[in-house]
């Protein structure tokens, strides 16, 4: 079956949990896929018996994320824009899209890759290395800046191919990057002995593996989608179309970035063990998240054909049952990872003052657990309806506008560890209810309006 006869068929005709599943299990797989990498990293460094070294992973995860905001920025866009032209039946122009998203991102790519090799040392201390952990961190990030462009591509089109139907292909593409990530990452830290340098040289092999990958099914028959230079195309409202939703997604990774810079430069007030203690709990609270992320990510290109198509009764009825799911599995995680915190936290620290600080910040951030469901479901159905404001209201809200004056008002007021740690989940829960009412607010302005 063809790529378009599939697209028409999963996301018009199939019944709405058939629809939802069909896009949210890859979807899932492919970010449990990414925990696994991430914890993979951290595992195999926390055999280094270093706590000092987990710190310094922690301390450059925001460089990294600031990496992946650029290629959310067209992963993002880029599929909210292709998945509502496919519902509008505008095939021409979803080629234009693809390739506009493959040749910009990989000009910016490498633009970021100069800047941050001239600029690597001033980077490496605003994001908060301390002398202990200064030449670990420059380790790590000067290697992973070489595969920046590569990590924009693999992280664009694990997206937007997800907007043609090709749910399984995104997935297989994250699952063989992370597999050679995960696999090189003991031979590399531990066989080697190449320690923090070795889980960055992992990271950049698994991208370029997974962007060969995704470059291979562009130019196959096996696509509606184009990466050709000829098919390259700003204009027609293509590039505002991409950036107006791919920048508030894009906002939301940087300030998540900021953020953790700037929870990680008043952790340090408190000791470099404490900063290892919150990159560990960061990492068991990213099993909840990237599930969760999952969920959201898997049917905005589903929503996004329904509203293209101005299909409001499967539009709602889609969204009615990713809600009730998100909650489900939201709850059932939350208790999971609370109950399990202890032994994970154990598998990456042994040091017994980081240790103590890892689970008491773990149970602190999965406070947020049951409403990150709904929170993810929301902003990914207002990236599929192209409503670029409240995007963006909704991505400056979270890690910027409620979360960085709660934090600085937190560390005044209590000047303790946990307070810090607290302010994420409070944050979360702000940030759901605006997103609830901000999505009322779109309904009310453009859905409601089309014909059942």
């Amino acid at each position: 079956m063809r790529s378009k006869d599939k697209t028409t068929e999963i996301f018009k005709n199939a019944p709405v949990p058939k629809a939802v599943l069909f896009n949210i299990i890859p979807s899932i797989i492919s970010m449990i896929m990414v925990l696994v990498y991430n914890l993979a990293d951290t595992f195999f460094i926390g055999l280094t018996k270093n706590p000092y070294m987990v710190a310094a992973v922690s301390i450059a995860t925001p460089v990294f994320l600031i990496f992946m905001a650029m290629g959310l920025l067209f992963g993002i866009g880029g599929t909210s824009l292709i998945s509502r032209l496919l519902g509008e039946g505008n095939h021409e122009k979803a080629k234009h899209v693809s390739a506009f998203c493959f040749w910009t991102g990989l000009a910016i790519g490498i633009l970021c890759m100069i800047l941050m090799w001239i600029f690597i040392d001033p980077v490496c201390r605003l994001v908060g290395a301390s002398d202990e952990t200064f030449d670990y961190v420059k380790s790590y990030i000067q290697i992973v800046v070489f595969g920046v462009p590569f990590l924009i591509i693999s992280n664009s089109f694990s997206n937007i191919i997800r907007a043609d139907g090709n749910a399984q292909k995104a997935m297989f593409g994250m699952i063989l990057g992370n597999l050679i990530n995960i696999v090189l990452d003991p031979v590399l830290i531990l066989g080697f002995h190449m320690n923090i340098a070795g889980a960055a040289i992992a990271t950049v092999l698994g991208n370029i593996a997974a962007m060969v990958y995704y470059i291979l099914h562009l130019l196959s028959k096996h696509t509606s989608l184009s990466i050709k230079l000829s098919d390259y195309k700003a204009a027609d409202h293509i590039a505002r179309g991409v950036l107006t939703i791919g920048i508030p997604a894009s906002v939301n990774t940087i300030l998540m970035s900021l953020s953790n810079i700037l929870v990680n430069n008043l952790m340090k007030q408190h000791g470099d063990l404490a900063i290892a203690g919150l990159g560990v709990a960061m990492k068991v609270n990213m099993i909840v998240v990237m599930l969760l992320i999952g969920l959201g990510t898997g049917i905005q290109p589903l929503l996004g054909y329904c509203y293209g198509a101005r299909n409001r009764t499967r539009f709602l009825a889609i969204l009615r049952f990713s809600i009730l799911l998100s909650l489900s599995l939201s709850l059932i995680m939350t208790i999971l990872c609370y109950l399990a915190a202890s032994p994970m936290v154990s598998a990456f620290l042994e040091d017994q003052t980081a240790h103590a600080y890892g689970m008491e910040f773990a149970r602190t951030l999965i406070i947020s657990g049951p409403i990150l469901g709904v929170l993810f479901v929301f902003i990914n159905t207002l990236q599929a309806m192209g409503a670029a404001i409240p995007s963006l209201i909704l991505s400056v809200s979270r890690q910027g506008l409620v979360y960085v004056p709660l934090l600085t008002i937190f560390n005044l007021a209590f000047h303790t560890e946990r307070t810090l740690v607290l302010a994420q989940p409070i944050t979360d829960y702000i940030t759901a209810l605006i997103a609830i009412l901000l999505f009322l607010h779109t309904y009310n302005r453009t859905l409601k309006r089309f014909d059942s």
